[in-house]
């Protein structure tokens, strides 16, 4: 409870009650999103990467860029992107090249590997999505609909930090 809620009213409560709620929701989703690709990795053997080095593969795709990128196009949320970038280069998931132009900074693209890695999650969301769509757990109105709200909530909280600097 904050102090500030015996000063809101019935439906204020409610509200902050549902976002708090849905603060939580994303952040369970998310590592259960990360427990799912690393039971999915422990089946298939592959055990040199972790989840979130399997998400940023997935996440670039074919996509080339830089260190900087990954996060400004929201391709990493980790907090140590220098880290999983050597570990993936070191295992031959990721080529990088420095750049012609500024030599400080590194472009990045997936190797063969790391493409066969990237297919594999695709098959585990393309098995998730026909589950979820058999089982009629969330038509594809009911997904837009998660998708928009979600993305409102993105740009929201993005004019909060652009307005905290």
């Amino acid at each position: 409870m904050s102090i500030l809620q015996p000063l809101l009213d019935g439906s204020q409560k409610a509200f902050l009650s549902c976002y708090l709620d849905n603060l939580a929701l994303i952040e369970r989703l998310h590592r259960l999103l990360l427990d799912v690709i690393k039971d999915e990795f422990e089946r298939l053997a592959i055990l040199e990467i972790n989840s979130v080095q399997a998400l940023l593969l997935f996440n670039i795709g074919e996509n080339e860029v830089t260190a900087g990128e990954l996060k400004s196009r929201g391709y990493y949320q980790g907090s140590n992107v220098s880290y999983n970038l050597k570990k993936l280069v070191e295992l031959g998931y990721m080529h990088h090249q420095r750049s012609e132009i500024d030599r400080r900074s590194v472009r990045v693209r997936l190797t063969d590997k790391g493409r066969r890695v990237r297919g594999m999650l695709s098959e585990l969301f393309a098995r998730h999505s026909e589950a979820i769509e058999k089982r009629a757990l969330v038509d594809v109105s009911g997904m837009e609909e998660i998708n928009t709200a979600l993305r409102r909530m993105e740009r929201f909280w993005t004019e909060q930090i652009r307005y905290i600097y």
